[in-house]
Formats: C-alpha cells, sequence, structure tokens
C-alpha cells in the first residue's frame, strides 16, 4: 500500500525513537520536521534526513497526511487542535491532555472533520503485553478478580536534560508513566468504571541533578505520589501506584490475580520482557508469542496509517487515550473530594495483533 507521509512537529528527546523505529514500517514516510525551537528540527534534519521547516510550512503542506505530535504535554492538545484544522490525522505522545475536557475537545474536533486521532502509549502491541493478552483471553488464570500495578521512583530530575515539565500540570508520575500501566490494564482487561484515590507530594522543590542544568532549583506544582484503587467494568479490582518519592522498592510492574492462577506482565514502559504465569508457589516463565519485543515506538502510528489505507479501526486510538485521560482525572478528584468518581466513557478493548507477524507487518 502507498505510504502515508508525515510531518512531526516536536524534535525533542522522544522524537529521535520514533524516527528510528519507522524506519521498520514501509507505511511511514517523513515528509518534514518542525519545532518551536529551530535549532531541535535542524538537528533532526542533519541526523534522519528529515527536512526541517516551520510549523506553519509543515501544517500548510498538502502532501502530509498525519501530524506526528511529540511536543510537551501541555501543547498536545492546542497541536492536535492545529493539526485537524488543517485536514490532517493527528498522533501524539501521551497524555491526550491536560484534562478530559481538552481530550474530548479533540475527539469533538476529529470527529466533525471524519479525521483519525490517535495517542500513545503504543509499548502494549509489543510481544509482552500482547503475549499477556493472549494469555488472560485464553483463560491462563482463569476469571481476573484482582490485581496491582506500580511505578515507583526518585524522579526524573537526575537524568533528564530539562526535567521541569515533569512537575508542572500534565506531569507528575500519573501523567507521564499513568498511561503506559493504564492503556496495558485496559488492553488486558476492558475499561475502567471508578476510581477511588489519594494523591500527594513529598517536596516542594526539587534540585536538577543533571547537565546542562545541574543545580538549578524547579517547583513542584504536581502531587508526586498518587495510590488509587480502579474498578474493572469487569468487575476485578486492581490496586495502583505512581510515585517520584521512592528510592527503591521490589513490587512487580502488575500482576493479574484470576481465580485459578496468578500472572506477572512484564514493564508497559518496554515492548518485550519476561511474562510468567502461577498457579502454585513458583512463577513458570512462558514463551512470548509475539515479536515487536525491542524499542518500536511508533508502530502505534504505523498502526493507524495502516489503518487509513484499509479502513480499519487503529488499536492506539483517541477514545482509549480519552478513556485513560479521564482515569487518571479521576485520581486527583477522589482525593480532593474524598469519593469514588465515576468514568464515564467505554472504549472497546484494542484487537490483539495477529500471531507470527513478521518485522514490518501489521494487520
Amino acid at each position: 500500500m502507498d505510504p502515508v507521509r508525515i510531518g512531526l512537529i516536536g524534535c525533542g528527546t522522544i522524537s529521535a525513537s520514533y524516527l528510528r523505529a519507522a524506519a521498520t514500517f514501509d507505511i511511514l514516510e517523513f515528509a518534514g520536521c518542525a519545532d518551536i525551537d529551530p535549532a531541535a528540527s535542524k538537528r533532526t534534519e542533519e541526523n534522519f534526513a528529515v527536512p526541517s521547516m516551520s510549523v506553519d510550512d509543515l501544517l500548510g503542506r498538502d502532501d502530509v497526511e498525519v501530524i506526528l505530535n511529540l511536543t510537551i504535554p501541555g501543547a498536545h492538545a492546542a497541536v492536535n487542535l492545529a493539526a485537524i484544522e488543517a485536514g490532517k490525522h493527528a498522533y501524539c505522545e501521551k497524555p491526550f491532555g491536560l484534562d478530559a475536557a481538552q481530550g474530548q475537545r479533540v475527539l469533538d474536533a476529529a470527529d466533525a472533520a471524519g479525521l483519525r486521532v490517535g495517542c500513545a502509549p503504543d509499548t502494549f502491541l509489543g510481544g509482552g503485553h500482547q503475549t499477556v493478552r493472549g494469555l488472560i483471553d485464553a483463560g491462563a488464570v482463569g476469571t481476573p478478580i484482582a490485581g496491582t500495578a506500580f511505578m515507583m521512583s526518585p524522579g526524573t530530575e537526575s537524568w533528564h536534560p530539562n526535567p521541569a515539565f515533569y512537575y508542572q500540570l500534565g506531569g507528575g508520575p500519573l501523567f507521564d508513566m499513568g498511561p503506559y500501566y493504564l492503556t496495558a490494564l485496559v488492553h488486558a482487561l476492558g475499561p475502567v468504571q471508578r476510581v477511588a484515590a489519594i494523591t500527594t507530594r513529598g517536596r516542594e522543590t526539587r534540585v536538577i541533578g543533571s547537565q546542562p542544568r545541574r543545580g538549578e532549583m524547579i517547583d513542584v506544582e504536581v502531587d508526586t505520589h498518587t495510590a488509587g484503587t480502579l474498578e474493572f467494568v469487569s468487575g476485578v479490582v486492581v490496586t495502583v501506584v505512581m510515585s517520584f518519592d521512592v528510592r527503591l522498592h521490589s513490587n512487580r510492574f502488575i500482576e493479574i490475580h484470576g481465580v485459578d492462577a496468578s500472572l506477572s506482565a512484564p514493564d508497559p514502559n518496554g515492548f518485550g520482557g519476561k511474562v510468567r504465569v502461577s498457579s502454585g508457589r513458583e512463577w513458570e516463565e512462558r514463551e512470548l508469542t509475539h515479536g515487536y519485543t525491542e524499542n518500536m515506538r511508533s508502530i502505534g502510528l504505523a498502526d493507524m496509517c495502516v489503518g487509513i489505507r484499509t479502513d480499519r479501526e487503529h488499536r492506539c486510538n483517541g477514545r482509549l487515550a480519552q478513556h485513560v485521560l479521564e482515569v487518571m482525572a479521576a485520581f486527583g478528584r477522589s482525593s480532593a473530594e474524598g469519593r469514588h468518581i465515576a468514568v464515564e466513557s467505554r472504549p472497546e478493548r484494542p484487537a490483539p495483533l495477529p500471531t507470527g507477524l513478521a518485522q514490518g507487518e501489521l494487520d
């Protein structure tokens, strides 16, 4: 099928991962790149041979069908809306917006224009979590009853070159890392129907430990420790903890417990990893049933582009991303209001990938 021409907006740290992985998929062809910092887009041009231009020029190009939006979280919704207004499909990094209202505006605009929107994470399309999905669907744990999900670290200021946005609206451990965990859970178990949570923050300021801003103080504007319980429409109850206030821990990434067995899932911020199942006292590692176990950031974009060409739903779709955004927003509301928060949206679980796909194939 004919390649889909992509315009990249946002040439920061994550863009290189997308561009390297995109070479795997013949459906993707990059027509240009742009950034609010022209030097960043020039570096992308030099490193990946993608022509650099202004944002307006990129949006105005008739040969660009999809905008890949890799800007900071605070700009995701605005850039998505600008792409839709320019008559282009949009695929953005997570989160889908700063709040559920932003995300809904993007969905409504895309629906009105007859265009698609997609959103990361696409890590659940990797071999690790596709294997998890297959095992659950095949009854490997019996009826799922409960689960846990833990992402706990000291934060990002020790390693990221520009970590301030992680502590601003749209950042924090929940909005930064939560999409990986919550999307993997919804993919495995279906949609969430209510949330109960408490959130807090350990410090009001942080000191950057990385270059080039080492020693600089940044304000913490969002909660950095969130603990909650999700009730899924299916009845499964999952405990979730997302934190930038933990130095070290020994909890597993995701576990799902059924009436017959327990399943240990790999890091949802990766594509491969170990999948283990136990019906007794020892874990048994299961062979991965799917490929795409290396860093394949862009597989979700490629899947959307295949969907455009074949007129089928794409897996990293806007309705899934909006549901995850609603769930994340419910954490803060539940903590502030001291009550359960109902989640209204009910997206379909994304279709699993077929087994036996060759590198570069999607269906």
